[in-house]
């Protein structure tokens, strides 16, 4: 007989409180595919849009959940070197492709359509397991993914970041932005962050940040930071008006790496954008090889930041605490 686990599931849309905790089988592996029985898992600010039905080719039901951090317990066919029982963290981005620069038409992530990791156990592919850095937590460990594979990929692939430079991180507080500023300030770089919350800002300030404004207390932040020093690099999950004063505050040469729209579609000014040789650069996600070089960085002394962790039975008021942008850093669950 099958063994079952406990899993949350979505069935319905309607926001966070539709999800369930279901009973449900363990799943066997696939060809090429190992079992994780996982120990935690953190949330993305997808799973709260797939609950409100804001998302592409929504199937039901299903289990959330892109991050995951545990230990294989089944094998099957290939396990590149893999063995039961190592600790390891997830990479979620399913089928990239053969071009680094780009993802496949027909990738996908993990936690839609193919279930996810808020449950007890998930099947994945071998080639997307891999090993947890040791000095983290499995909290720690499954904060990282999602929102680790994004910000490196922003900042480094796409933003080509280099020491010394000045990054204007918009939006501080969200997994992916937290991120980009551990990454900058490990980096070498000087981060300038904005937020709408002060308490935001003063927690962006121990992390490292060297400047920090209140984008609703200064409206026209983008006139203070020609004051400060040219912006090199502008890292935007917005789009919007936050999009158009990126666009005034970035040097001349400077790139904008955008990778989201949550204010929306934006209105920008040409000239500012022919005339100083801006370059706009969208990215989403990362590449095997993103994810690989983004989990170094942890193996070293640095650490992810984790808001708060809840318990799997609990993950109605964790995705509610995302959903409100209550958080400063990644909200995880603990799985027992």
């Amino acid at each position: 007989m099958t063994p079952e686990m406990s899993a949350v599931r979505l069935h319905e849309t309607g926001g966070p409180q539709s999800l369930r905790i279901d009973r449900t089988l363990v799943p066997e592996p696939g060809e090429g595919e190992v079992v994780v029985r996982l120990r935690a898992a953190s949330l993305n600010h997808r799973d709260v849009f797939i609950t409100q039905g804001l998302y592409p080719n929504i199937r039901m039901p299903v289990t959330l959940g892109s991050d995951g951090a545990g230990e294989i317990v089944a094998l099957n066919g290939d396990s590149l070197g893999l063995r039961t029982g190592e600790e390891i963290v997830i990479d979620p981005m399913l089928g990239w492709g053969n071009d680094p620069s780009v993802w496949d038409s027909k990738s996908s992530l993990l936690g839609m359509p193919r279930d996810g990791t808020f449950a007890q156990y998930v099947a994945v592919p071998a080639a997307n397991v891999y090993r947890k850095p040791e000095l983290l937590s499995m909290e720690e460990a499954a904060a990282i993914p999602l929102a680790g594979l994004t910000a490196y990929r922003a900042i480094f692939t796409r933003g080509a970041l280099a020491r010394g430079e000045t990054v204007l991180i918009t939006g501080v507080g969200g997994g992916v932005q937290t991120f980009v500023l551990l990454f900058a300030k490990h980096a070498g770089a000087r981060a300038i962050v904005t937020s709408s919350s002060d308490e935001k800002l003063e927690r962006a300030t121990a992390l490292g940040a060297d400047l920090t404004i209140n984008y609703k207390t200064v409206p026209d932040w983008e006139k203070r930071l020609r004051s400060e020093g040219p912006i090199d690099l502008v890292v935007d999950s917005s789009g919007g008006e936050t999009l158009r004063k990126a666009l005034d505050a970035v040097r001349p040469g400077g790139r904008i790496v955008v990778y989201g729209g949550t204010n929306g579609d934006a209105t920008i000014k040409m000239f500012p954008l022919f005339w100083k040789h801006v370059s706009i650069l969208g990215t989403s996600m990362g590449s095997p090889q993103d994810f690989a070089a983004m989990l170094e960085l942890f193996r070293s002394n640095l650490r992810p930041v984790v808001d708060r962790v809840f318990s799997l039975r609990d993950a109605v008021a964790a995705m509610q605490r995302l959903a409100n942008a209550d958080q400063f850093g990644k909200v995880v669950l603990r799985i027992d």
